[in-house]
């Protein structure tokens, strides 16, 4: 790559940063991709495969608070926190409820909004582009409700869908049959939004990102960058563990889209963001993946069920547990057990599971852009349940941002 180019690392190879990496190759810039795990094998690797451009209603929604303790309490709630890590939590959670003021919602909704616009579209073409158009499976999304009243809890998130342009259409129970046979009786109200997408195997896809940006010249460095420094003229230093090759370890410009982990690099630079990991977990049958021929939203468990490439993935769950505290197997057993009472055919399959870290703002609006007072730093950090959906906006936004618009892709 010549010297001429802008030399820019990119910390974290998750389906975001893996994005900016291939956008700022494609435009021209010497792009470093450093993780300390292979590309993908973070949250992206776990994620129930979501392109849902209709979510603009953030987690925290007005009377999230009269909510909160019951769900803290109850052992099979959606949100569960562990008591030893509540005095963390705390703060955190506190900014969360006063997110939840109907102002800032409405802020948020219009925020994600912009952020999602022209996803569906862009992941298509992408997938195309990288040769894995298969992985791309536009049927929409179904979300499911056991009565009225679990649906009325909903209303002003629907409303909200409606208001940015996202049409659905509210089914019976035959309607939910005429769609997926496979729904148990549980539930007779379904919400089915037409355009909306599945990636049924995003690890699959941020690897195949990766191979195209090093395809490009971009390089790949598999290290843990333990700190930066900033250095004259907004360059900045990377200071690594298990550096072999000797490659250089300042650039002009760095990107930090280490997710959950982002805080360890940002906070000895004085740049406190209110970031926390929700802890989510999967169950993944082997087989089973026609079960359902679409993404399937349990709306009253909040839990995703996905036919990925390689079974059926069950995946849900806020856990406010932090980043040491090793996986709870009950959150996962839980995940398991409702997914055999809801559908047809899953008795006899053995299961794989998983948790990951979420990287989830009070607002679940991600910090996208230069880093206030950091010169040539860059944030894509946040992005909570949507980074999939999100991804490839926030590289085109760091991309254009950094080279400006008269770098076109090449």
């Amino acid at each position: 790559m010549p010297s001429s180019e802008p030399r820019v690392a990119i910390v974290g190879a998750g389906v975001v940063g893996s994005c900016i990496a291939l956008a700022l190759r494609k435009r021209g810039a010497a792009v470093t991709l450093i993780d300390r795990d292979e590309p993908g094998r973070g949250c992206s690797y776990g994620n129930s495969g979501a392109i849902s451009p209709g979510s603009v209603a953030p987690l925290a929604m007005p009377g999230i608070l009269s909510s909160v303790p019951r769900m803290l309490l109850d052992e099979e709630s959606p949100l569960h926190l562990p008591l030893s890590y509540l005095p963390k939590a705390a703060p955190w959670l506190m900014r969360f409820v006063a997110s939840a003021q109907p102002s800032r919602v409405a802020l948020s909704a219009a925020k994600l909004a912009a952020l999602h616009t022209g996803a569906l579209d862009r992941h298509e073409a992408l997938a195309r582009e990288l040769g894995v158009p298969e992985l791309f499976v536009r049927r929409g999304h179904l979300h499911l409700y056991p009565d009225a009243r679990a649906l009325a809890k909903d209303a002003d998130g629907w409303r909200m869908r409606q208001h940015y342009g996202y049409p659905f259409q509210q089914l019976d129970r035959d309607g939910i049959l005429a769609l997926e046979p496979r729904v148990g009786e549980r539930y007779r109200i379904g919400v089915f939004v037409a355009d909306h997408a599945t990636i049924v195997n995003p690890f699959r896809y941020v690897q195949a990102m990766v191979r195209a940006f090093t395809a490009r010249g971009g390089r790949l460095r598999r290290e843990e960058v333990r700190a930066m420094t900033p250095l004259d003229g907004g360059r900045w230093r990377l200071a690594t563990a298990g550096a072999a090759d000797g490659a250089e370890d300042s650039f002009d410009q760095v990107v930090v889209a280490a997710g959950a982990w982002s805080r360890r690099l940002l906070d000895p630079l004085g740049l406190r963001l209110a970031l926390e990991s929700q802890r989510g977990y999967h169950v993944q049958f082997q087989g089973g993946r026609d079960t359902v021929s679409r993404t399937v939203v349990l709306t009253d468990r909040k839990i995703f069920v996905t036919p990925m490439e390689d079974g059926l993935r069950v995946g849900g769950t806020v856990e406010i547990g932090g980043l040491e505290h090793p996986p709870d197997p009950r959150r996962a057993a839980i995940l398991e057990r409702i997914a055999r009472e809801t559908f047809e055919g899953l008795d006899d399959l053995q299961t794989t599971q998983w948790m990951g870290h979420r990287p989830c703002m009070p607002d679940s609006v991600p910090v996208i852009g230069p880093a206030a007072g950091r010169p040539g730093l860059w944030l894509a950090v946040g992005h909570g349940h949507l980074g999939l959906t999100d991804s490839i906006n926030t590289a085109q936004s760091i991309a254009s941002g950094m080279l400006g618009a008269r770098a076109a892709a090449r």
